[in-house]
């Protein structure tokens, strides 16, 4: 946080007091333009040592600080978050025995001592401390910096992600930011993909919206864009599937920086800095019924699943899923099916066929299937739905064992020789673009709940097939 301007080889210009003035006022415009406001110039020889460890007779118009004086002298990033707010991301929960309950982590800023009031986020419960402990013995009084584990007074949930911090002062609580994110992998950002955000110990999944601007890192200038290629810096507002603690990183690194992991592959493929939460977030609240996804199933006397057909065009999947339905139907089950086609003539038809759009349809449509399924039904899906990444998001929207994947495993050239729709002729001859199986890619599930082969199936003995495996239904 302390910059100092270094002006090295002043030797080479004769210690030319106006040579060294020249680079620390343009130095210092653009120090402004990036939000630098203070800065230590020091003009230094490296070669002949001049205001190194001594004050140096060449330069006797400079009447700074030595730079080995200055280095020595600057406060360093632990003394200031030594005096900030304490704040410590739990690590472990560490419980050998029933007689002893302690929190173990790193204290990224503050101080704490026995006795002192502490509150857990993003729960808010509060207690205090009683113990500090380490593997030297108890201590008095713990600091940034130090690993620690704390005893709670009080029997409170706590556990790993969470953070401990001091009562009066807690950092917010939040779903939505504002943030700089640099992307760090050769595949392009995807906004709309779900990838793995990590931030001190909290692990939560996000999605990323297209970003506001990107920065020319040479000019400093904002420019419009759709996404983050790679090395690209750019401000973006981004969504996580449930609130974490955070505090900007301008005031806390430990919980205001973060990476970002796709799903799929465990690529670390972004860094970033949280600027701070949307305000649409502090003002939107869950609205607590009386009347429950429990209460909805019961009615129906059914349990409520998401059936989930994926697989190439013309794999047949609107059509078993169509048998399916009618299956359900005379066994007097409360359905609802979702169909690929017919959602874009509604719900989805402002959105086109790219990737980023593709991964909006099904984030929309999840969206929509688990409102389904809250209510008692048994939702069926008919979409291509090409990346495992999306079926992934939809299946960690819903309760263990509710969402079913049912891969419609057809071959390319056997649906291509299908083609209904005529639409991979169009494809081959260059007026449909971004169509999978020809230019753009089909991730197949590696392990889904229901496979059908429909060379060797047809709909109706697949649709029989797919009940049996879905049996009982309550």
């Amino acid at each position: 946080r302390n910059i100092v301007l270094a002006v090295n080889k002043m030797d080479l210009v004769g210690y030319d007091q106006a040579v060294f003035d020249k680079i620390v006022a343009d130095y210092a415009a653009f120090a402004q333009s990036i939000g630098i406001s203070a800065f230590t110039p020091i003009p230094i020889s490296g070669f002949k040592g001049d205001n190194i460890t001594a004050r140096s007779d060449n330069t006797p118009w400079y009447q700074g600080p030595t730079l080995m004086a200055h280095l020595e002298s600057v406060e360093v990033d632990a003394t200031t978050a030594a005096a900030k707010p304490f704040r410590m991301p739990v690590q472990w929960v560490n419980r050998p025995n029933l007689d002893f309950r302690g929190f173990a982590g790193l204290i990224a800023s503050g101080s704490v001592k026995p006795g002192d009031a502490v509150r857990v986020l993003p729960s808010g419960k509060t207690s205090t401390i009683s113990r500090i402990v380490t593997l030297d013995g108890d201590l008095d009084e713990a600091i940034a910096g130090q690993s620690v584990t704390l005893c709670f007074a009080d029997e409170i949930d706590c556990s790993r992600g969470d953070v401990i911090a001091v009562a009066d002062n807690p950092p917010e609580v939040s779903s939505q930011f504002e943030a700089t994110i640099v992307w760090m992998d050769d595949e392009a950002m995807l906004p709309g993909r779900p990838y793995w955000l990590k931030i001190g110990t909290q692990s939560v999944s996000a999605t990323v919206q297209a970003p506001k601007y990107v920065v020319n890192v040479n000019t400093m200038e904002h420019l419009a864009a759709k996404t983050l290629d790679l090395n690209a810096i750019g401000v973006a507002e981004l969504a996580t599937d449930k609130p974490i603690t955070f505090e900007p990183y301008a005031d806390n690194r430990t919980l205001g920086g973060f990476i970002l992991i796709d799903k799929i592959s465990n690529r670390t493929v972004a860094a970033g800095m949280l600027h701070f939460s949307l305000r649409r977030a502090q003002n939107v609240h869950w609205q607590a019924t009386d009347i429950g996804r429990e209460a909805h199933a019961a009615l129906k006397n059914q349990l409520p699943r998401i059936l989930w057909f994926t697989g190439l065009s013309g794999s047949g999947k609107s059509t078993i899923a169509n048998e399916v339905e009618k299956r359900l139907a005379l066994m007097n089950r409360h359905t609802f099916l979702l169909d690929g086609d017919n959602i874009r003539h509604g719900l989805n038809k402002d959105l086109g066929f790219t990737e980023a759009d593709r991964i909006e349809n099904i984030r929309r449509v999840g969206e929509v299937a688990k409102l389904m399924a809250d209510a008692g039904l048994i939702v069926l899906t008919a979409f291509i739905s090409p990346f495992r990444a999306e079926r992934e998001m939809v299946r960690e929207m819903l309760p263990d064992g509710e969402f079913i994947e049912i891969f419609v495993d057809t071959p390319l050239e056997v649906a291509e020789a299908r083609d209904v729709k005529g639409l991979y002729k169009k494809a081959r001859s260059g007026a449909l673009k971004n169509f999978t199986g020809i230019d753009s890619p089909y991730e197949a599930p590696t392990s889904p709940e229901i496979r059908v082969n429909t060379v060797e199936m047809t709909p109706e003995e697949a649709a029989e097939h797919i009940i049996r495996k879905i049996m009982p239904l309550k």
